[in-house]
């Protein structure tokens, strides 16, 4: 029976690790999770004179370095000042350097978004009309590249080692004790432990290099460590560090001391193991939260603690899965998993399926926040996968439970089994041992026979020596032939056959599950991409949105003596609903001056709205004003102004704005 397993198990184990890849290599570098919602200038605006600042907004709060926002000139020559700044909440600027020509400047950003993801893109306006320009802004990206595929690997690695070591220590402290001394559930847990360790070790030298130039050179600046280390990100994965040096020492008393103890000792000590060891795993899991999604968005205050719990459900799941997989194929034989271990895991197995729904339903609403977003965005089609998996991996633990409460009922059978090969296998211990002192005893006289006998009585002595070895070598043999025998005996019974195989399929399933939540978690949430497109957006990295505060530069000559100068209007932030207007008149030479009057209509004759008239106040010189200025629809509105500089002298002037 075994020997027909083995090859099914090999061939089913080696198409999981496939899919597994396959779903890797479409996962990709990590996708933006803020995405550019406005800027100013806009892309592909053409300005009539250069700006003195350009500005971005994100959809949250970003960091920046002074290489993070730059300006480019046609010869892809940098003409910022070096030194962006927030300009409150989400919006960003850097100065610009005075009297730039005309021609096409290109904007490139990269920053780290709240969620600790980099985000990257460019886009381009000009000045006085568009030019030729040497700078090249496709490709622009992200934690690409090798650093970025390594970092990529790392985070797996550490959400699977994560949960393999807190699933697997929960499956022993919680379902079986006995499990402690068994020495392949010791490899598992131990080496979710050192995997997680390596990866996190890994994750922390590659952060600085995988948020900014991408180059392996990077991965060993201690400069840049340090300035890691200072971020949320870095914190997290030195916290991190700290709480596995404790969970060494949860696992050292898990299989040293507690391992050592009988059944009521152990009692004592399992409950200062299961609050060290719930601590110890929070903390862990906290580790993810408070640096990525839940840490930012709506009801991060609530968002954090669910996670929490979401991971543990997932870890404890998934990580008693593989525990028990290896425990069924790979344990010895004197000591079978127990019915009743089964049992206790498939209870916490639906425990944690609750939690997973109820948490994941939460998830699931604060990140996606519509239900076209299910099938609109990256992150939506994603969770519908998931949801599938999970649907998939409860279905086949229904049959997993089956062969539980069967396995359970041939309970007494299986012990009347359990003490006949014990009982067989002390019989055969005891002939190897009457053996080994027969031989010991052979051994002593012949050593004293040679001293006194003839060469011919020690040759005698020697053989009746290698007849006792033989002897020894026959008990070992029939010590081997009985083990395997207890072996088959307990492959065959077809309740733990059945149970072995589900288990083995909800293990896979569970795998490819474990992938697809990774990559949710490097995969920008649908609400922020439909916000991003409803502010007329893309929400790929490798471009810009092109809505934002709207800036219309009009020049006017009324002929009359004062009649030349420069209107300059602006519209924040140039979406649907409430806007702030504002008019800015000034001389040829930059002076600002009044005039007696100045009306406003906005007009959108795609859809024969307007003209909507706006009466701006006058606030200082060369300053009208106006706010709540109300914009019904989005499209391409035209914006008309009607500049009086005498009693018979004014004129029109009109160019369109984008609305998103």
């Amino acid at each position: 029976m075994t020997q027909t397993i083995a090859p099914r198990v090999r061939t089913l184990v080696l198409l999981l690790l496939a899919a597994a890849c396959a779903l890797l290599a479409a996962a990709g570098p990590a996708a933006a999770h803020a995405a550019l919602t406005g800027s100013d200038p806009r892309e592909g605006a053409v300005v009539d004179r250069a700006p003195a600042q350009v500005s971005l907004t994100f959809s949250e709060s970003v960091s920046m370095d002074d290489d993070s926002l730059r300006v480019l000139d046609p010869k892809g020559k940098r003409v910022d000042d070096g030194k962006p700044s927030g300009t409150g909440g989400t919006t960003y600027s850097v100065k610009l350097h005075a009297g730039l020509p005309d021609g096409t400047y290109t904007v490139t950003y990269q920053v780290v978004s709240a969620d600790s993801h980099p985000v990257a893109g460019a886009y381009t306006f000009s000045v006085g009309a568009p030019s030729e320009t040497t700078v090249t802004v496709s490709g622009q990206g992200a934690g690409g590249g090798f650093v970025g595929a390594l970092y990529g690997v790392g985070r797996y690695v550490s959400y699977a080692a994560f949960a393999v070591l807190v699933g697997g220590a929960a499956f022993v402290l919680a379902c079986w004790p006995r499990g402690s001394g068994v020495r392949v559930v010791q490899r598992v847990v131990v080496s979710g432990w050192l995997a997680l360790t390596a990866a996190t070790l890994l994750l922390l030298l590659l952060r600085g290099s995988y948020t900014g130039s991408g180059k392996v050179a990077d991965v060993f600046d201690l400069g840049l460590l340090g300035e890691v280390l200072q971020t949320k990100s870095g914190a997290a994965l030195v916290s991190r560090l700290l709480l596995l040096a404790a969970a060494a020492l949860f696992i050292a008393v898990l299989f040293g001391a507690y391992d050592k103890r009988e059944d009521e000792e152990r009692r004592d000590l399992t409950f200062g193991l299961a609050v060290g060891g719930s601590v110890v795993a929070a903390g862990l899991a906290a580790t993810w939260a408070m640096s990525e999604h839940a840490s930012v968005g709506l009801q991060a205050g609530l968002a954090m603690p669910v996670d929490v719990v979401h991971l543990l459900a997932v870890a404890t799941w998934f990580g008693g899965l593989t525990a028990l997989l290896v425990a069924l194929y790979r344990g010895p034989s004197d000591t079978p998993v127990p019915a009743l271990a089964v049992r206790r895991f498939s209870r916490i197995a639906f425990g944690s399926v609750i939690a997973l729904v109820v948490t994941g339903t939460y998830q699931s609403w604060r990140q996606l926040g519509s239900w076209t977003a299910f099938t609109d965005t990256r992150y939506g089609q994603l969770l519908l996968v998931k949801i599938g998996l999970v649907a998939v991996l409860v279905g086949v633990a229904f049959f997993s439970r089956r062969w539980t409460a069967q396995l359970a009922e041939a309970v007494p059978a299986a012990a009347g089994v359990a003490r006949g090969a014990a009982k067989a296998s002390g019989k055969a211990s005891g002939k190897a041992s009457k053996m080994a002192s027969g031989k010991t005893a052979v051994k002593t006289d012949s050593t004293t026979a040679s001293k006194t006998a003839s060469p011919g009585q020690a040759s005698g002595a020697a053989k009746g020596s290698g007849g006792s070895q033989r002897a020894a070598q026959l008990a070992r043999q029939r010590a081997a032939v009985d083990a395997a025998r207890q072996k088959r005996q307990r492959d065959a019974d077809p309740n733990r056959f059945g149970l072995r195989r589900s288990v083995l399929a909800e293990a896979g399933v569970a795998v490819v599950l474990l992938v697809v939540t990774t990559v949710l978690t490097q995969t920008e949430p649908g609400r922020t991409e439909e916000e991003a497109k409803a502010a007329g957006t893309s929400s790929s990295v490798g471009s810009a949105p092109s809505t934002g505060a709207v800036t219309l530069d009009m020049p006017f000559d009324t002929g009359s003596q004062n009649g030349k100068g420069v209107l300059r209007v602006e519209l924040d932030p140039a979406r649907v609903g409430a806007n702030d207007l504002h008019l800015y008149v000034e001389r040829p030479d930059g002076t600002a001056f009044d005039i007696p009057e100045v009306k406003v209509a906005l007009t959108l004759k795609a859809k024969d709205i307007g003209p909507l008239p706006v009466a701006p106040d006058h606030i200082t010189t060369g300053h009208w004003s106006a706010s709540g200025v109300q914009i019904p629809m989005a499209g391409d509105w035209e914006v008309a102004v009607t500049v009086r500089t005498s009693d018979i002298d004014q004129v029109t002037l009109s160019k369109n704005a984008q609305i998103g």
